[in-house]
C-alpha cells in the first residue's frame, strides 16, 4: 500500500489499480474491499478486480487503459504472459524484498530473519515467467536490527519500496534504466511457510529459536503447545547459560517469567497467546494461565 500511496502523488498518472475481490472479513463475514480497493476508491482511480489475472474480460479491461507499464506489489497471483506484455512499454515492475538473486520466493522476510542475515533490501526487476529472476533496475538496501520481528521489517521494506518504485519509473520515463541479468548460480529460495514450519523444535539452539520467533511474528506466529493446546510465542529473547533439563521442559523460579530449555541455553518468552484469545505479556499471561516449574512444552 505505501507503494500506491506514493505513486497517487505524481508525477506519472495512474491509470487504474487491480487487486483482489471483494471478500468476507471480520467476525460478521461481510463483503469488504481490500486496503488498496480502499485507497484506490478514495484517489477517485478505477480499481479492477479479477477472480483470475488470466480472465480474458480483466484482459481487455487492460487494453481499453492504454496503460504504459504495470507496477506490481504483493499481489499474489501468477501474471501471465499476456498479462506482462500488455503495456505500451511491454512489461511490468515489480519491488520484491530482498536483494535478489537472493531468497527469491513467497517469504523472502520471514527466511531473511531465519538465515540470520544482518542486511535485506528491496530489489526492482522486471517481472517474467520464473518467478523473481527477471532483470533488476535497482536495489535498495537495509539492515535488519537485532531484535526485528518479520511484521516491523516488512513495514520498513514497504516503505523501501516505495522509493524504490518511484525512482525506477522516473529512471525509465527517462530512458535511461540499466537492467541487470541475475546470477541463477547465485539463487537462494524462501518458499512459503507451511504450518509444520511454525512448531518450535526445542532441541535446536536458543538463538535459532529466538529467531524463528522473529521471523513469524506477529502473524502467523511461531508455535508450542501445553498439554496439547496450541500455544503462540511471540516474542523471546536468548539467554546463553547452562541447561539442566531436557529440551521444552520450563523452568519458573516465580510468576513473572519463565525459561524453557533448548539444545543449547535457554529461551524466555516475552509474548504469549493462547488459540482464540488476545495477545499478552508474559507476567500477564502467567498471572492467569501459570505454566509451573517443570512443565513440558512441545508437541
Amino acid at each position: 500500500m505505501p507503494t500506491l500511496e506514493r505513486l497517487l502523488r505524481g508525477p506519472h498518472p495512474v491509470v487504474a489499480v487491480v487487486t483482489q475481490p471483494d471478500r468476507a472479513r471480520g467476525r460478521g463475514r461481510r463483503l469488504s474491499p481490500s486496503p488498496v480497493a480502499e485507497v484506490a476508491a478514495r484517489a477517485g482511480v478505477a480499481c479492477l478486480k479479477p477472480e483470475s489475472a488470466g480472465d480474458p474480460a480483466f484482459l481487455a479491461e487492460l487494453r481499453a487503459r492504454s496503460l504504459d507499464l504495470g507496477v506490481v506489489v504483493a499481489y499474489g497471483q501468477f501474471l501471465p504472459k499476456r498479462v506482462r506484455e500488455t503495456p505500451g512499454l511491454g512489461y511490468c515492475i515489480n519491488a520484491h524484498a530482498s536483494l535478489l538473486p537472493k531468497l527469491r520466493g513467497a517469504a523472502p522476510v520471514a527466511h531473511a530473519i531465519l538465515a540470520g542475515e544482518t542486511e535485506t533490501g528491496i530489489s526492482v526487476m522486471r517481472v517474467e515467467r520464473e518467478m523473481d529472476a527477471g532483470p533488476v533496475a535497482a536495489l535498495a538496501k537495509t539492515a535488519i536490527g537485532p531484535e526485528e520481528n518479520a511484521g516491523e521489517l516488512g513495514a520498513r521494506l514497504a516503505e523501501l519500496a516505495a522509493g524504490a518504485i518511484a525512482d525506477a519509473l522516473d529512471s525509465i520515463a527517462r530512458g535511461d534504466v540499466h537492467w541487470t541479468p541475475q546470477d541463477p548460480a547465485r539463487a537462494s529460495f524462501a518458499p512459503k511457510l507451511e504450518p509444520a514450519d511454525l512448531e518450535l523444535d526445542w532441541r535446536l539452539p536458543a538463538g535459532s529459536l529466538a529467531r524463528r520467533v522473529r521471523a513469524f511474528a506477529p502473524r502467523p506466529g511461531a508455535v508450542t503447545h501445553r498439554d496439547g493446546e496450541r500455544l503462540r510465542i511471540l516474542a523471546a529473547r536468548a539467554l546463553d547459560a547452562e541447561v539442566d533439563r531436557a529440551p521444552g521442559t520450563v523452568r519458573a523460579a516465580d510468576r513473572r517469567e519463565i525459561h524453557v530449555a533448548t539444545g543449547r541455553g535457554w529461551l524466555v518468552p516475552l509474548v504469549l497467546q493462547r488459540a482464540g484469545a488476545r495477545a499478552l505479556d508474559v507476567e500477564s499471561f502467567l498471572r492467569g494461565h501459570p505454566i509451573p516449574d517443570g512443565a513440558r512444552l512441545g508437541p
